[in-house]
């Protein structure tokens, strides 16, 4: 199975900063990810969540799970959630990190990322196409 993590505000996708993160929604997203995994034979599951616990509990639970990869969206936590980096450096499968703008074309808080260091590689800018490409490398990790 692969999971696919959203973090805080990506429920808002379609109307939030539609300049910035365009006008998909989450729902678009993630069907369009299912279709990918289902024509690859490949169990997906989405998950979002505003809280950085949450994500951290879903992090967790996963590696008691057959989880064969993790695609994540910190949004906001990428600049700060220890909890969630430190969480994502105990599972032991490929992790990529998504953000659907490019972070380092931001405003300069936006620069760092506390997540990059414990991830199998980043993909940004892409809009909506960051998850599709990262959902293609993560099926090329497993093969």
């Amino acid at each position: 199975m692969i999971l696919v993590l959203h973090g805080p505000n990506l429920n808002l996708l379609g109307t939030r900063e539609p300049d910035v993160y365009g006008l998909q929604t989450l729902a678009d997203i993630n069907e369009e990810l299912k279709k990918i995994a289902t024509e690859n034979d490949v169990e997906l599951e989405t998950f979002q969540s505003n809280s950085e616990g949450d994500l951290v509990d879903r992090i967790q639970q996963s590696i008691a799970e057959e989880v064969e990869a993790i695609i994540i969206n910190p949004a906001a936590y990428t600049h700060y959630s220890i909890a969630i980096r430190d969480a994502l450096a105990a599972v032991e499968v490929p992790i990529i990190e998504v953000h659907l703008s490019n972070i380092y074309q931001r405003e300069e808080f936006r620069h760092k990322s506390v997540i990059s260091p414990v991830v199998t590689g980043q993909i940004a800018g892409f809009g909506a196409g960051s998850y599709i490409l990262a959902l293609q490398q993560v099926l090329r990790l497993i093969g």
